[in-house]
């Protein structure tokens, strides 16, 4: 019964966190750009709100998720200029040469602005009750069961960044500095277009 739960979770988190979108564009270009644990910490934020999304979905807690709806035209506001901050920063920055082996930054930035990416998108919420609802996940399952689907999940998403970053990982060394600088452009305007795609959108 738990391994089954735990299976149906790690299921659910990867059919959430595969499809391409802002933060596989980040996860990727940091992993280019800085190393594998950069664009695995950047998965770990987005894995962390992906969680915390299943465990609202599993436990039915609907107080939480109305609320988050209702409010989601401000989350996605903060997430579209939180986009358009950072493509804007990807296209403007100098990028490190591809043999550096412990470039300067932050690792808890990389985590902190996914997490927030990934939770200024409540609808993710409806996006975990349909999983759950296919893979037969009910909100009637006990503390403990649901606890494991949440864990599932969490490993399913966390098994898709760490398979993405060790991808984008092995072509690092190949990049040579002058396409370093493309994929700053790039990525940086690809989330901006994700940025005003989601400004863009609430006022349609």
């Amino acid at each position: 019964m738990y391994v089954e739960a735990f299976l149906k979770g790690i299921v659910a988190g990867l059919l959430i966190a595969a499809p391409v979108g802002p933060v596989g564009v980040l996860c990727v270009h940091r992993t280019l750009a800085w190393g594998r644990l950069h664009g695995l910490l950047s998965g770990l934020g987005a894995a962390v709100a992906d969680a915390l999304f299943a465990m609202i979905a599993a436990f039915g807690l609907g107080f939480a998720s109305d609320f988050l709806i209702a409010q989601q035209k401000w989350f996605r506001l903060t997430g579209g200029i939180l986009l358009l901050v950072l493509g804007a920063k990807n296209v403007l920055s100098k990028p490190p040469a591809p043999d550096m082996e412990e470039p300067q930054r932050g690792l808890l930035g990389d985590l902190a602005s996914t997490f927030v990416l990934t939770a200024t998108n409540p609808i993710t919420i409806l996006s975990f009750l349909g999983v759950f609802a296919a893979l037969g996940v009910t909100t009637d399952i006990t503390r403990i069961e649901g606890d494991i689907v949440v864990a599932g999940v969490f490993s399913g998403s966390m098994l898709w960044w760490l398979l993405l970053s060790a991808g984008a990982g092995l072509m690092r060394r190949a990049v040579e500095t002058i396409y370093q600088r493309r994929i700053h452009l790039v990525s940086g305007g690809l989330l901006i277009a994700f940025g005003v795609g989601v400004l863009a959108a609430l006022w349609w």
